[in-house]
């Protein structure tokens, strides 16, 4: 009877009702899979089945939860499975192509113009090297291989490239030198004009006076074709090397060039006559020092002009070769002048 009693006072899950209930342990993982595997139960028949055994589980879910174990509820966390809430999958790095950067520069062309860009810059380096290696062995000493291959160097040096020490001499130059011509031309009536001097290195030093960015042209066409004539030929006019007919062409060029750039003289010219005008730069106001600011002129013989000296796009109104011209010119252009003629008459 007793015994019946006390059985009575147990609750549907064989628990009294003063007892304190007993803590859920943790799931281990034969009983975790047990207790997921199971066909849901009433709740009190599974809880006595456990008690039992002696083991007491957790309460199963809510009714209308779902019990397999790929069930998922939405909570902060993501997902959740059977035995709590799962960290949310990560997105799946991009890898290949969609990894790579962008493509650019040579890479993003096509391939024939990838070949073509390849073959442009190897041809630039190419000439690069080439023009480092002649310039280095213009300047270096005389040794076997500037002497082997003098002619070759000069040739691609001269006068473009030309290089001296003139920037790192410890006197540098106190002279002005200003390069003037006189140009004889052909009239309308088939008369001549001779013009008065014309001051070339004064245009030169107008257009630089003032201008920010002046051109290399500007600044050292000119000059560089006197100091290019100077150099091969003495104070004779007489050349000094295999350069100076060279020289002698190059200056009548530019000159030509400047006379029909700023005073429109390029296709009535027929012959021009350079000179010179050098003086000493003035010491300053605290030097002791005194100089001759006389200036010192250097007249070049009469030049006969020749369809190739005058510039591009420039008419020739000249009715032929001009020859020589007695009365004209210094010692010296005579022999100049027929050697004119003959070339000019043999062009035409």
């Amino acid at each position: 009877m007793d015994s019946y009693e006390h059985e009575g006072a147990q609750g549907p899950g064989g628990r009294r009702p003063d007892a304190p209930p007993d803590p859920a342990p943790a799931p281990s993982g034969d009983r975790a899979g047990c207790a997921v595997d199971q066909p849901e139960r009433a709740d009190g028949a599974e809880s006595g089945a456990n008690a039992a055994d002696g083991v007491t589980t957790a309460p199963a879910a809510a009714k209308g939860a779902p019990a397999s174990p790929d069930a998922k509820a939405d909570g902060p966390g993501g997902t959740a499975g059977p035995l709590g809430d799962a960290e949310a999958p990560r997105a799946p790095e991009p890898e290949g192509e969609a990894a790579a950067a962008p493509v650019s520069g040579i890479a993003a062309l096509s391939l024939p113009y990838q070949i073509t860009a390849a073959v442009v810059l190897g041809l630039v380096a190419l000439v690069a090297g080439v023009h480092l290696l002649f310039v280095f062995l213009h300047v270096a000493p005389s040794n076997t291989a500037s002497k082997q291959y003098d002619k070759g160097i000069d040739a691609w040096v001269y006068p473009e490239f030309e290089q001296n020490w003139k920037l790192f001499a410890p006197n540098p130059l106190q002279q002005n030198i200003r390069i003037q011509v006189k140009a004889e031309l052909s009239t309308a009536d088939g008369g001549k004009k001779t013009t008065e001097w014309i001051d070339l290195s004064a245009g030169d030093a107008a257009e630089i006076r003032g201008n920010l960015l002046p051109s290399h042209t500007l600044q050292n066409l000119l000059r560089r074709s006197w100091d290019f004539y100077t150099s091969w030929h003495d104070n004779q006019n007489r050349a000094t090397g295999p350069r100076g007919e060279l020289a002698q062409t190059y200056l009548k060029r530019i000159v030509m060039l400047k006379l029909d750039q700023r005073h429109g003289l390029g296709a009535e010219v027929e012959r021009i006559q350079v000179r010179s005008e050098t003086d000493l730069v003035k010491p300053p106001a605290w030097s002791k020092e005194k100089n001759d600011s006389r200036p010192v002129y250097r007249v070049l013989p009469w030049w006969n002009v020749t369809p190739a000296d005058r510039p591009l796009g420039t008419g020739v109104r000249a009715a032929g070769p001009v020859g020589l011209q007695s009365g004209t010119g210094s010692q010296g252009g005579a022999e100049d002048g027929v050697r004119n003629g003959e070339r000019t008459e043999a062009a035409r």
